[in-house]
């Protein structure tokens, strides 16, 4: 989608257009469910914040900037959501090595590797502090830029770099040094 496309869409969207409220729900959908479930690690939770955040911004679109990023947006919402979701209840959580079982180890193969390369690097970006933790599943796994990082955590783009730089230098750490449980 071009630029003028995207601002007619954020105007139609605006103007509370169902088919454009769709198309944008249909656009941004796996993206905010990526993020809320890498800072949830539980689907149903996840898709619980997505809903919400899209209730709440079909709510607030006269707060929508036009000039604005409409992604970056939606995601701050969802971060919101999130954050809002473990200040009402904390429920416990349940890893999911042990909801998924122990694989048997003749049954190893390359994707059994990627598998567990992931839940290393899962494992390391949990051990982060909460806010390179942040940048670091925007930037990386919501892939959104660090221009829409800032905008979504309504931090300086400076302050956003140093947090990934940090965050990079304590995963490469974290990984090299073993310091997994």
């Amino acid at each position: 989608m071009n630029e003028t496309d995207s601002a007619a869409m954020k105007q139609s969207f605006q103007a509370g257009d169902k088919e454009t409220f769709r198309a944008i729900v249909e656009q941004n959908s796996r993206v905010l469910f990526g993020t809320a479930y890498l800072m949830t690690h539980d689907r149903g939770r996840a898709e619980d914040a997505v809903q919400e955040a899209f209730i709440k911004a079909w709510q607030n679109l006269p707060a929508l900037h036009l000039d604005g990023n409409l992604r970056a947006w939606l995601v701050r919402i969802v971060i919101n959501e999130v954050k809002q979701q473990y200040r009402k209840k904390r429920l416990p959580e349940v890893p999911i090595e042990q909801a998924a079982g122990v694989p048997d180890p003749g049954e190893i193969d390359t994707s059994m590797i990627l598998d567990e390369e992931h839940r290393l690097l899962r494992q390391a970006v949990e051990l982060l502090p909460q806010k390179q933790k942040e940048v670091v599943v925007l930037r990386y796994f919501a892939d959104l830029s660090v221009p829409e990082v800032a905008k979504a955590t309504g931090q300086r783009e400076g302050t956003i770099k140093s947090r990934l730089s940090r965050a990079l230098d304590r995963l490469e750490t974290i990984l090299n040094k073993s310091e997994l449980p």
